[in-house]
């Protein structure tokens, strides 16, 4: 029989650690970490899907708990980000959720002047770890209130990172293939935006909804929403389907947000 003699690398190995998130209004976030017991230099590690790494310092907070910040000023990378603990030279350990306070993303409203869009959303991965959704624009195109018609998608929102000219318009894009490209006149009020996607003009398949603030020579901003506390927005919003006569005949057509939570509509045949 194998036995092990008790360590310190062992005991940080047996116990399971959670970790409390704290969201601010910036776009930073706090994580706290009970009852580790730990003295060694220690770390909150966050893992990029595919192995890029950010370390930030865990210190020591009130109640025996360490603490690691992560400033809305530091830049991490869009992502899904795992959540681990490393103690000196231990191997890191992942972290599970704890309580996340993430009330000051709710309606979250950045000033006219930021030039760019931080949001970072701790939530639960499949496997019932702690993770950080990232993402980092500019500049960015918030979508706001969508009202679906009979046979149309009016979509209404906020630019922040860059200003909104009179020759601004939306682009409505054919993803994959030989790309078809619906443009859309804006409305423009001072930085919100608003435009209406007909759905009889798109054929079967799925439309990327971007915006040209600038117009033709200026930026192309996909449309998103990110300021928020829903990570993974696509299972949560769901729209009615509307029954479309299109050119390409019946189908039906219904908006809704990706993966990473940008705004799209679905096109399908039904004749």
């Amino acid at each position: 029989m194998m036995t092990q003699t008790p360590g310190t690398r062992h005991e940080h190995s047996a116990a399971p650690l959670r970790a409390d998130c704290v969201a601010d209004t910036a776009g930073g976030l706090t994580f706290d970490i009970a009852g580790t017991g730990v003295t060694d230099p220690a770390h909150l590690v966050l893992r990029r899907r595919d192995g890029e790494e950010t370390a930030l310092p865990l210190a020591p907070a009130e109640s025996g708990r360490l603490r690691a910040a992560l400033p809305s000023g530091v830049d991490l990378p869009e992502g899904r980000w795992d959540a681990y603990a490393r103690f000196g030279d231990d191997e890191p350990r992942r972290l599970s959720p704890g309580v996340s306070d993430l009330r000051s993303l709710v309606d979250r409203a950045p000033g006219d002047t930021a030039d760019r869009i931080a949001v970072r959303i701790p939530y639960t991965a499949k496997d019932g770890t702690l993770a950080v959704r990232s993402w980092l624009r500019a500049p960015h195109a918030e979508a706001g209130d969508l009202r679906i018609g009979e046979d149309e998608l009016e979509v209404s929102g906020r630019v922040y990172g860059t200003g909104l000219a009179p020759e601004a318009y939306a682009e409505v894009r054919e993803r994959g293939g030989p790309r078809s490209v619906l443009r859309a006149d804006v409305t423009v009020r001072e930085a919100e935006f608003g435009f209406t996607v007909p759905y009889a003009p798109l054929g079967p398949g799925i439309w990327d909804l971007w915006l040209r603030p600038a117009g033709a020579e200026g930026p192309q901003v996909r449309i998103a929403r990110l300021l928020d506390d829903v990570a993974d927005k696509k299972p949560v919003f769901r729209y009615p389907r509307a029954a479309v006569r299109a050119e390409n005949g019946e189908v039906e057509a219904w908006p809704y947000y990706t993966v990473d939570n940008d705004l799209s509509v679905t096109v399908s045949a039904t004749g």
